[in-house]
């Protein structure tokens, strides 16, 4: 069987197991993931961009974070956690653990990142006038930082629906499931499939991050308008 009779198949297109299905399966894992990530990781950007403290620290820990090895995390989670879970979410769990740990850290650089870059004669301007601290994140800090937030939060599900894959190895469900079954009975039709639907599933979000981005930022608040002499950001009074 080919790649194009695999995808022209009814039987992948219907019942248990079905394109549908794990695409339900893939895009639910990643939203609870992405979710509870942005969750952890924007109050932290938020907190560090603002005070400058600990960056270091932060930063340092986020990007080692990023080289954590996905399968091997995974299967040392479930080891240490699964046989304590005395539920059908004994599997489920330690791999959304592991992918929250993958998607926090551009979330959490991309906060901190928008946040310092914000001129600090912004912020001071805004205290000098009798704003405070919350104020000043409220309505100076994280509308400015939103074009980084978004592009931090771009890249985190990127990464989640492109790496939920390994899902498949714990026996959860998922677009993962075609490429892990289909090198099981030799199948590489279904295998290649599977890949196929990931990177469109990726294709189709990276273009809606485009439009949303190009809907819901202001031009005012970009970094280069910033720069170049956009529209101030209003102060309370």
């Amino acid at each position: 069987m080919g790649i194009q009779e695999w995808f022209t198949d009814p039987d992948n297109w219907s019942g248990a197991g079905s394109i549908p299905q794990q695409l339900g399966y893939h895009l639910g894992y990643s939203l609870v993931v992405l979710a509870i990530a942005f969750v952890i990781a924007f109050p932290i950007g938020i907190a560090v961009g603002h005070t400058g403290r600990g960056e270091g620290v932060v930063v340092g820990i986020a990007n080692a974070m990023r080289a954590l090895p996905t399968l091997g995390l995974l299967i040392l989670m479930v080891q240490l956690m699964a046989p304590r879970i005395h539920s059908t979410l004994a599997y489920v769990i330690p791999a959304l653990v592991v992918l929250v740990l993958l998607a926090i850290p551009p979330i959490l650089a991309g906060t901190v990142t928008g946040i310092r870059g914000i001129d600090r004669e912004t912020t001071d301007a805004a205290r000098g006038i009798g704003c405070t601290d919350a104020q000043i994140i409220t309505r100076i800090e994280v509308p400015c930082a939103m074009p980084s937030v978004l592009a931090g939060v771009r890249s985190a599900t990127l990464q989640v629906v492109a790496t939920a894959t390994v899902m498949a190895y714990v026996s959860l469900q998922g677009l993962g499931r075609y490429i892990i079954d289909g090198r099981a009975v030799g199948n590489y039709a279904e295998m290649a499939g599977g890949a196929i639907l990931v990177a469109l599933l990726a294709l189709v979000l990276e273009l809606l991050f485009s439009f949303a981005q190009a809907r819901l930022i202001s031009p005012g608040l970009s970094r280069r308008e910033t720069r170049t002499g956009g529209d101030p950001v209003p102060l309370p009074a």
